[in-house]
C-alpha cells in the first residue's frame, strides 16, 4: 500500500511508472499480465486505499476529488484521481482484470455525498471515451449501470433534474442503443407516481371544487393507461371528466396577450416536471398556456398509446372505443391550435413526435434488433479457391431437392394429382359449357375471351385432333371444341355437310392441275397418251364394271399418272389390263379422298 502512496505522488504519465509499481506490490508469475488471485489481492489493497484516501478527505474537510492536489507546473490534480488515472490505464492495457476500474468507481460513488458524487461522476464522464472501449466496457457495463441506478435513487427527481439529466445522458451514449437492460420491454408503467391533491373542500376559497377533484382525478389514468381498456368502467369515468375537462378549456379560451404573458422560453430555465396540486392555486393554472398543453399533450399520449401497433387481441380497444378515441382526440387537436403562442406549430411538432413514437414501438415489439452492422470481411481469391463445392446426389440442389419431397418418387411420378398435360376433352370442356345457351353465361366471361387459353388450346388440337382443328378456319376457335361436348343444337352448326367433301375435292383438284416435275419423270394423263381408240376401248371396259360414275369420273379428272412405257404400247390386250390396273387404282383412291384427304386439304387452308 505505501508502494502506491509513494506512486501517487510521483509526476509524469502513469505508463512510465504504473506497471513497475503492481510489479514490485504483487511480484506476479507473468510479467506483464496477472493472474486470477493475483487481481483478486491487487484490488483489495486498492479498494482499502481508496477508502483511506477517502476517509482522509473528510477529515481534512477537503472535496474528495480535491483532496492531496498538487501544483507542479501549472496541473492541478488530487490523490483519488491520480490513483483512477494508474489503475484505467492498468486495465486499458490488460495488464490487470478490466472490470477493477468501475469497481472503485462504484465504492467511491456510494462513500461520497451528493455533492461530491458530482465531482466524481465529472472524472466518469471525462474518461467516457476510454471506459467505451470494447475490452473495458464487456467487463464493467453491469457495474457501471448498477452505479448510474444508484445515484439516480438517490437524486430528488425535483431539486436534481440537471444531475440525473447527466446520468441519463450518460447512459445513453456510454450503452448500445439495442441493450436490452436499457429498454422497458414489457412496457411497464411507474404506477408509483402518484399525484396528490385536496380531497376536501377548503373553507373561504371559491371554487368549483367538483372540477377540481374531476380535473386532478386523470393524472391516475395518464399514469397507467393500461388500466383503461380492460375495465369498461374506468374508461366510462375517465371519458366523462375528460369531457368536463376539454368543456372547460374551450369556454374559457385564452387570448393571445395571455399567451405571450406566459412564455414558455423564458419560463424554460424554471421548468418543473410537476405542477403543484393546491386549490387556490386553480384558477392561475388554467389561464397559463403551458398549463394547458401539459394536459392536452397528456391526453395525446395516452390516445396514441392505446392505439398502438402489435397489442394482444384482450389489450386492444373495442370498436366503441375507438371512435370515442377519435371524437376526443379532435377535440384535444382544436384545442392545442386555438392555444396561443404558436399553436399551429407546437401541433405540428407534437404530431410528429408521436409518428415518429411508432418505430420506436414496433422494434421493442420485435425484441430490439441490434441496429449495428459489422463489415462484411473481403475474401482473397485464395480462400475462394480452397472451399470446397458441395456434392449433390443428383447433380445439383434442385433436383435434389425435387427428389427428396416424395418418400416414394416413383409413385410420386405416377400420382393422379401429379400436374400433367389435360386430354382434349378435359380442356375443351369450360368453352363446351360457355357455348351451351341454357347455361346462361354471359358473353363476357366465356373463355375464348382468354387468349392464353385459345392458343394452349390450338396447340392441343394440333397434336391430338386435326380434325377439329381444320375447322378453325370456317368457325374460329369454337369450332375446334369436339363436337362430342356440344348439346345437339350447338352441334349441328360446326357439324360438315356432305357435299363440303366434294367442294374441297374439287379444290384440290384445281390446285392440282399444274403439272409437277419429279425425279426427272413427266407424269401426264392417261387419256392424253392413248388414242381415240384406246379411249373408246377405256370407256367400254369402264361400262362392263359396277363403279360409281361419280367417282371413276373423280378419277380420270384426278390425272392418275401412268409410266413412260405403258405411253408406247399399242396393243388392246395391254390397254385392257391397263383399264384393270387403273380400276384398282381408283378404288384405294376413293377410300382416301372420303377419308383422310378432307383433314389435309383442311390443314392446308388453315396454313
Amino acid at each position: 500500500m505505501e508502494v502506491f502512496k509513494r506512486a501517487i505522488l510521483q509526476p509524469g504519465p502513469p505508463e512510465s511508472f504504473a506497471l513497475q509499481t503492481v510489479q514490485e506490490v504483487v511480484k506476479p508469475q507473468k510479467q506483464t499480465k496477472l493472474a486470477q488471485d493475483e487481481n483478486q489481492l491487487l484490488e483489495n489493497i486498492l479498494r482499502t486505499l481508496l477508502q483511506e484516501l477517502v476517509s482522509s478527505a473528510v477529515q481534512s474537510g477537503e472535496q474528495i476529488m480535491q483532496y492531496g492536489q498538487l501544483i507542479d507546473d501549472g496541473e492541478t490534480q488530487g490523490h483519488i484521481p491520480r490513483l483512477l488515472d494508474i489503475v484505467l490505464y492498468l486495465c486499458e492495457r490488460e495488464h490487470v482484470e478490466g472490470g477493477m476500474i468501475f469497481q472503485l468507481l462504484e465504492d467511491l460513488t456510494e462513500m461520497s455525498t451528493m455533492r461530491n458524487c458530482k465531482d466524481i461522476f465529472g472524472y466518469i464522464e471525462s474518461k467516457q471515451d476510454i471506459l467505451g472501449k470494447q475490452e473495458l466496457f464487456a467487463r464493467g457495463k453491469l457495474v457501471m449501470l448498477r452505479t448510474c441506478n444508484q445515484l439516480l435513487r438517490r437524486l430528488s427527481k425535483a431539486n436534481d433534474v440537471v444531475f440525473c439529466g447527466r446520468i441519463l445522458m450518460f447512459l445513453a451514449h456510454f450503452f448500445p442503443l439495442s441493450e436490452r437492460s436499457a429498454v422497458n420491454i414489457k412496457g411497464v408503467f411507474n404506477s408509483s407516481n402518484e399525484t396528490k391533491y385536496e380531497k376536501d373542500p377548503p373553507d373561504g376559497i371559491s371554487i368549483d371544487f367538483n372540477f377540481y377533484k374531476t380535473f386532478w382525478s386523470l393524472q391516475e389514468y395518464f399514469c397507467n393507461p393500461a388500466s383503461l381498456t380492460p375495465a369498461p368502467a374506468k374508461w366510462q369515468k375517465f371519458t366523462s371528466g375528460l369531457m368536463i375537462v376539454l368543456n372547460t378549456f374551450e369556454s374559457q379560451p385564452l387570448s393571445d396577450e395571455e399567451g405571450d404573458a406566459n412564455n414558455l422560453e423564458e419560463e424554460a430555465a424554471n421548468f418543473s416536471i410537476k405542477y403543484l396540486t393546491s386549490t387556490k392555486l386553480m384558477g392561475l393554472e388554467l389561464k397559463d398556456s403551458s398549463f394547458r398543453r401539459h394536459i392536452l399533450v397528456q391526453c395525446l399520449v395516452l390516445f396514441d398509446y392505446l392505439r398502438a401497433p402489435g397489442k394482444n387481441e384482450k389489450d386492444l380497444p373495442s370498436e366503441s372505443m375507438k371512435e370515442e378515441i377519435k371524437s376526443c382526440e379532435e377535440r384535444v387537436k382544436k384545442l392545442l391550435e386555438m392555444t396561443p403562442p404558436k399553436g399551429k406549430d407546437f401541433l405540428s411538432k407534437t404530431e410528429h413526435i408521436l409518428d415518429r413514437e411508432k418505430n420506436w414501438v414496433w422494434w421493442k415489439r420485435d425484441g430490439c434488433p441490434a441496429f449495428e452492422k459489422q463489415p462484411l470481411e473481403k475474401k482473397t481469391v485464395q480462400d475462394v479457391a480452397k472451399k470446397r463445392r458441395p456434392r449433390w446426389r443428383l447433380g445439383n440442389k434442385e433436383l435434389s431437392q425435387l427428389w427428396k419431397w416424395a418418400d416414394q418418387n416413383p409413385d410420386a411420378l405416377t400420382d393422379s394429382q401429379r400436374v400433367r398435360t389435360p386430354s382434349i376433352m378435359e380442356y375443351w370442356k369450360p368453352l363446351a359449357e360457355d357455348m351451351d345457351v341454357s347455361a346462361g353465361i354471359d358473353a363476357e366471361y366465356h373463355h375464348k375471351n382468354n387468349r392464353v387459353y385459345c392458343w394452349k388450346g390450338l396447340r392441343f388440337s394440333a397434336r391430338q385432333d386435326l380434325d377439329g382443328f381444320s375447322r378453325f378456319t370456317d368457325h374460329g376457335i369454337e369450332g375446334v371444341v369436339p363436337l362430342e361436348l356440344l348439346p345437339p343444337d350447338v352441334r349441328s352448326k360446326y357439324q360438315a355437310k356432305p357435299n363440303d367433301k366434294s367442294k374441297r375435292a374439287k379444290k384440290e383438284e384445281t390446285k392440282g392441275a399444274a403439272p409437277q416435275v419429279e425425279d426427272n419423270q413427266i407424269a401426264t394423263p392417261a387419256s392424253e397418251v392413248d388414242g381415240e381408240g384406246t379411249r373408246a376401248d377405256l370407256e367400254a371396259s369402264a361400262a362392263q364394271m359396277d363403279i360409281d360414275a361419280t367417282a371413276t369420273g373423280n378419277i380420270s379428272q384426278g390425272g392418275t399418272p401412268t409410266p413412260d412405257e405403258h405411253q408406247k404400247q399399242s396393243s388392246d390386250t395391254d390397254v385392257v389390263q391397263e383399264a384393270g390396273q387403273l380400276e384398282a387404282d381408283a378404288e384405294v383412291e376413293t377410300g382416301m379422298i372420303d377419308g383422310e384427304t378432307d383433314a389435309e386439304v383442311d390443314l392446308d387452308a388453315v396454313g
